[in-house]
């Protein structure tokens, strides 16, 4: 490679053009973080010029290119952006717009001047001239935008193009509304540059001290790359150890930096393979999974490479796995491999479509079991049928609602179900064989509890509300009600059940937390909060209760239990509230359709008895439901 001292005026002199490949992420720079900054360089240079002073050099940096081969007489020089495209296209927005602010204010010798460093000469013996006018050329996303603002003649103009972007008294709006980069840049270096040379004097050598600043001032080192030089290897060189490009630029740039160009097309792979992952709407949508959030992109690649490889990573290397599961393979196989997987990811993270895994997903969403994608991008893309595939996710569905039915931790998920995947990638990929691998531990961290242990929990445990901690969240909860829900409408017990939409009601007590006033005990007499703690603390400290204290400690034990939990709408919860049975049965029979509150119906009572019967009918639901 070659490297050199440059001033901007030798970067952008003579008939060049630097060109940001097509894969590389769009312009990201913003008057939030870096305009500002650049900006009072430049202006702090053009105060000492104006003071008669000789500015010392500032440095912005290493800009690297790779000069592209020029076959015939048209056209002009071409090099791509290897890296500092940001800086790059930001000069000229700022070349343009002071070039803006000069026409405006009627200093009309500067334009030629500004027109050698912004503008390449003789279209007619260009190739493109429409392209190659430009000094620099942005990435696809970026280029409509880029040429009508920076053909734009005048700030009038600019607002013609861009109405939508202006108030009606034509001012620039700044909240609530996101401008185009090239519109925003330009915009605001116009203002500041009208600014700064009004305050200093507002004519041309106020205009000239400005522009030599840009200029003169500003200097880069300047990589040109030669054959043979590895252009990855730089890029990662100057940003890999950075924070500003995410691991997946960094995988975008070196799997079509790694293309082998006399068997495989870039562009025809961008466009074929890539460009669905820059849908800002389906791929770059952040995702949280335990403490960290991220874009939904990388956790495909992530997800991915564990389905692939079955082996354990750590998203903060993604970039070097990514690399490293590249080793013999081409560009074409690795876009391949993300092209298959993310057709399943997006259906498994949104639970929206037609695969057996996006119900999967919808399913599992508020357990927050992403420790499971892996193996279930794994089973999604098996050579194996639907059906097949939809055995399997139930029964990864049944493990982890009977473990938290049982209050077992999830902290051993990680371990246990990538063991899982690995196991059943080499060996027979069956239903049969997974609910095997699911069943195989006894220890508490990875066994899948048996009927027996699920039915006690379902008629015992403290599943939601009550004094003691409950197991489920709303969520989860509502998510068990709501699939009992569908698998008790079902005629035929060998159907998939649906999942009804029953997110617009509320989880209720049917006999309510506080039921001291209106729900008295069964030898007729009524308990209190104070009673409840009080007896709730001498159990677990091993105290003898009395007749009186046991009635209320077995009362608020069967509150939180499945047997007393439903579905309401959410103001018919509120009407009902802590109202005796009387009252409440009949708000049931009025406002429920559900064939959870079926059993309701009929009784005359509802006690702990009642309770005890709901939860043990429920329980045998839940059996089949979530099978072992």
């Amino acid at each position: 490679m070659k490297s050199d001292t440059w001033t901007i005026e030798q970067v952008f002199q003579d008939r060049k053009q630097y060109k940001v490949p097509f894969y590389q992420r769009p312009y990201v720079w913003s008057v939030r973080k870096q305009w500002p900054l650049l900006w009072a360089d430049i202006v702090d240079k053009a105060v000492e010029r104006l003071g008669g002073g000789g500015p010392a050099p500032h440095f912005l940096g290493a800009i690297v290119v790779e000069p592209q081969d020029k076959s015939g007489l048209r056209g002009v020089e071409t090099y791509h952006i290897i890296d500092g495209q940001q800086r790059l296209t930001t000069l000229q927005y700022i070349l343009a717009g002071i070039r803006l602010a000069s026409r405006e204010m009627k200093v009309d010798g500067v334009d030629s001047f500004l027109g050698a460093v912004m503008d390449n000469p003789n279209p007619s013996t260009m190739d493109d001239a429409e392209v190659e006018v430009f000094k620099v050329w942005p990435t696809y996303s970026d280029q409509e935008d880029f040429i009508k603002a920076m053909k734009a003649k005048s700030r009038d103009e600019l607002k013609a193009k861009y109405p939508a972007h202006y108030t009606k008294h034509g001012t620039f709006r700044v909240n609530s509304i996101l401008h185009p980069p090239a519109l925003d840049a330009i915009w605001y270096f116009a203002e500041q540059a009208e600014n700064w040379v009004r305050a200093n004097g507002g004519d041309e050598a106020a205009f000239e001290a400005l522009i030599m600043a840009v200029l003169s001032d500003l200097k880069v080192v300047m990589i040109k790359l030669e054959k043979g030089d590895d252009a990855q290897v730089i890029f990662e060189t100057l940003n890999g150890r950075g924070e500003e490009l995410h691991a997946t630029d960094l995988i975008r740039n070196y799997l079509f930096m790694t293309v082998d160009r006399k068997t495989e097309s870039q562009q025809d792979l961008h466009k074929q393979k890539w460009q669905q992952f820059e849908d800002a709407e389906k791929w770059k949508q952040p995702e949280r999974r335990g403490r960290m959030t991220k874009p939904r992109l990388e956790w495909l690649i992530f997800s991915a490479i564990r389905a692939e490889t079955g082996q354990d990573g750590d998203l903060s290397r993604l970039y070097v796995d990514f690399k490293n599961y590249g080793q013999g393979r081409t560009a074409t196989q690795q876009l391949d491999m993300l092209d298959l997987y993310g057709k399943h990811y997006l259906q498994l993270s949104t639970g929206k479509g037609a695969m057996p895994v996006a119900r999967f997903g919808d399913r599992l969403r508020p357990f927050d079991t992403t420790t499971t994608h892996p193996l279930a991008l794994r089973v999604s893309t098996a050579d194996i049928d639907d059906a097949e595939k939809t055995l399997i996710f139930n029964d990864i569905v049944s493990y982890i609602v009977r473990r938290a039915i049982c209050g077992l931790t999830p902290k051993n998920y990680n371990n246990f179900f990538m063991s899982v995947l690995r196991q059943w990638s080499q060996g027979s990929q069956t239903h049969a064989a997974m609910r095997a691998l699911l069943g195989q531990s006894t220890v508490p961290a990875s066994v899948w509890p048996d009927d027996a242990v699920f039915s006690h929990a379902l008629q015992t445990a403290a599943l939601y509300g009550g004094l003691s901690t409950s197991i489920l969240d709303a969520p989860r909860c509502r998510m068990i009600l709501t699939e009992l829900e569908g698998w008790l409408r079902l005629t035929k017990k060998t159907e998939e059940p649906t999942i009804p939409d029953l997110s617009n009601l509320d989880i209720d007590h049917v006999m309510p937390q506080s039921w001291y006033e209106h729900w008295p005990l069964k030898n007729g007499s009524k308990g209190t909060s104070t009673e409840a703690y009080a007896a709730r603390l001498l159990e677990q400290t091993g105290g003898a209760l009395s007749s009186h204290q046991q009635d209320v400690q077995r009362r608020s034990k069967a509150i939180p239990t499945l047997g007393n939990l439903t579905l309401l709408n959410l103001s018919v919860n509120r009407q009902a509230q802590n109202k005796d049975y009387t009252t409440k049965k009949k708000i049931f029979i009025d406002h429920t359709v559900l064939r959870l509150n079926g059993s309701l119906m009929g009784r005359e009572t509802w006690d702990e008895e009642g309770i005890a019967e709901r939860g043990k009918l429920l329980a045998e639901a839940a059996i089949l439901l979530y099978p072992r």
